[in-house]
């Protein structure tokens, strides 16, 4: 294959080029499908996964040489010249990954005066030191008497007897916060501490004072909650009917925390549930021979990355893992590139898709009580505990993509049916779990309690899961594709999809980069549910990413547009967010858009790799808006590739 030329301009040589592109692009793709049926691509994340994997298994004592020679070499790959980790390409430099990344390099026979780590210390000091990391950087430098345990904020086990209505009881939490909390609270209240092999002294700065800033009625209330929750540590060990209860909460705990653990040995899908539900359990006597801690131990492996590389090989540890979010955003993208509703790849996708329902109970159903279970998708291989709705939306759109002959024998008959049968179910739990305001969240109906990030313990990452406006829009577009755009359902997620509108016409992306993602997944949505294009929010939606289009024609948007309103819609053009735009515009655009199009397609085109899919370094994913992103490997091809799809075909929607 040879790399797409430049187009001179014209919509002749647009559409040729395009189709062009499209073509490798689908070949490249239907290449990475597995015999099974499904995709995956790398999840990838910061270092900090890999340094606290180094920091687990020297607490655990199961650390090798061969592991953390292999982690160090991409912990030491991903530096960068002043010293410091990012938890993005291109990120500010962020304290608490230098910190642990540091730690971990410490721990891998790094010497403090080492150039490269004599960098990092330097800035490290600079920045405040370890005393001005977040709690749960704190938490692991507590474990190896790094820090006093006296000095983070207190989260007592007995929280786990808090009823489901009570301020702060565990379903208040985000269903990913309350599967780490539960297990913290067992480990903050044991306060071990196993000393590593090196001091960190050199880490050591005088802690700055507080001052007023930020100081409201909130603040004070739940720093006096801490303030009672820490005389309240002290005197459990002094009080025969507190360390009673205290012993009690504990072992409820670690019934709660073994009930959740997925058949490959995780928690939830996820790195930090994982880590300290193995560290919780250990500590309350389960041995490193006993089922639960050996299956957890040995289902990180799935999740461990080994590459060769000049210098030796290198290990680095996968937050999460998507392959149902991967799978059915590639039968749409393929159907879109115009595939046959009876490919047979998109069958072989939909046959295992199908087997990855989850029809059990879960926690969602805390708040959803009369939702029957059934009918829902997780993110993971492994989190049947916790279908989640974006994944549930994108099936069902995906699963109409595909046909099987209903008298053609072979079980075609059956696969149909089933087919029929999951998506009514995936209707009904999404239509469930429709929150009070009219949106969606990912995990949880009415997850919005505003208390639990007011706890000094929780200073990093979103520990709730209110609607959202990309989630809410995935799952009209998925109840619009069924034919319910009519629904009270469907017409009370418009109606907040309205409302949550930005001022400049574009829409916040809880979970993908940024007001980019949140505009190229509403538009489409509006319209499937009957929002005509010539309507004001459509018509300020479009001028928004006509205008913030890149001279070169593609769209990018810097992670900094979390923090920075003035990075909203602007940064280096990559391959998923011009497809996100084009997906937009396609959806809803008038004659004066086209050029806009054409330019975005053209963008597409010249910036496709020989192989047929595109480079694109930059993460756009998003897991908490100001503390932790993902580059999804598969994006920069499955959104190029449906992109390209609908052009090429005059569709602007899923259908």
């Amino acid at each position: 294959m040879t790399v797409t030329q430049p187009l001179a301009g014209g919509q002749a040589d647009t559409t040729q080029t395009a189709q062009r592109a499209l073509d490798q692009a689908v070949n490249h793709l239907l290449g990475l499908q597995h015999d099974q049926g499904w995709w995956q691509g790398e999840l990838e994340t910061n270092v900090t996964m890999d340094a606290e994997d180094l920091l687990l298994r020297e607490f655990l004592r199961v650390r090798t040489p061969d592991q953390t020679a292999a982690a160090a070499r991409w912990i030491r790959s991903c530096q960068r010249e002043d010293g410091t980790w990012a938890n993005f390409r291109g990120g500010h430099a962020d304290l608490s990954t230098t910190v642990e990344a540091y730690v971990a390099l410490r721990l891998a026979g790094d010497a403090p005066d080492a150039a490269h780590m004599t960098r990092a210390a330097d800035w490290i000091r600079a920045s405040g030191g370890i005393s001005a990391t977040r709690v749960f950087t704190r938490i692991w430098l507590a474990l190896f008497g790094e820090w006093p345990w006296d000095e983070l904020p207190v989260m007592p086990p007995e929280m786990i007897y808090l009823p489901a209505w009570f301020p702060l009881n565990v379903y208040d939490w985000a269903c990913w916060a309350r599967q780490t909390i539960v297990p913290l609270t067992i480990v903050c209240s044991l306060r071990p501490v196993r000393a590593l092999p090196i001091d960190l002294n050199e880490l050591q700065v005088p802690a700055a004072s507080t001052g007023p800033a930020g100081f409201d009625g909130w603040s004070a209330v739940f720093g006096g909650l801490d303030r009672v929750l820490h005389r309240y540590e002290k005197r459990v060990g002094g009080l025969a009917p507190a360390r009673a209860v205290r012993t009690a909460a504990m072992r409820r705990c670690a019934e709660w925390i073994i009930a959740r653990q997925e058949r490959d040995g995780c928690w939830g899908g996820i790195q930090p549930p994982w880590v300290y539900s193995l560290i919780a359990l250990h500590l309350l006597g389960y041995g490193l021979d006993h089922p639960v801690i050996a299956r957890g131990l040995a289902g990180l492996d799935r999740f461990t990355i080994w590459e060769e590389s000049p210098d030796g090989p290198v290990r680095r540890l996968e937050a999460c893992q998507s392959p149902v979010w991967d799978t059915v955003l590639a039968m749409i993208g393929l159907a879109d590139a115009g595939l046959p509703a009876d490919h047979p790849a998109l069958r072989s996708a939909a046959g295992w898709v199908l087997d990855e329902e989850i029809h059990g109970p879960g926690d969602w159903q805390v708040r959803r009580p009369g939702l029957g279970p059934g009918g829902g998708w997780a993110f993971e291989f492994d989190n049947d505990g916790y279908p989640d709705v974006d994944d549930t939306a994108e099936v069902v759109l995906a699963l109409r993509r595909v046909t099987w002959p209903t008298s053609a024998g072979g079980g075609s008959e059956d696969r149909a049916r089933r087919g029929q049968e999951a998506t009514a179910r995936a209707v009904r739990w999404l239509t469930g779990m429709q929150s009070r305001d009219g949106g969606w969240g990912a995990f949880d109906a009415d997850n919005t309690s505003r208390f639990p990030a007011r706890l000094p313990f929780c200073d990093f990452g979103e520990v709730t899961d209110p609607p959202s406006a990309d989630v809410t829009a995935h799952t009209v577009e998925a109840l619009a594709a069924e034919g319910l755009s009519a629904s009270k359902a469907v017409r009370r997620g418009v109606a907040w999809l309205l409302r949550a509108q930005e001022s400049d016409g574009s829409w916040f992306g809880r979970w993908g980069a940024n007001y980019v993602y949140g505009t190229g997944a509403v538009v489409p949505a509006l319209i499937a549910a009957g929002v005509r294009p010539g309507k004001p929010p459509i018509r300020r939606a479009l001028a928004w990413l006509v205008s913030h289009q890149n001279p070169d024609g593609g769209w990018g948007e810097d992670l900094r547009s979390y923090d920075d309103p003035g990075w909203a819609g602007r940064g280096e053009s990559t391959a998923s967010q011009t497809a996100w735009a084009l997906l937009a515009l396609l959806a809803a655009a008038g004659p004066e858009e086209q050029d806009s199009i054409d330019r975005g397609v053209r963008w597409l085109a010249q910036a496709q790799r020989s192989d047929g899919t595109w480079d694109e370094p930059q993460f756009t994913g998003t897991g908490f808006p100001g503390d932790f992103y993902i580059n999804y490997h598969l994006y920069r091809l499955v959104f190029p590739v449906s992109a390209l799809g609908r052009y090429l075909n005059g569709k602007g929607g899923a259908g």
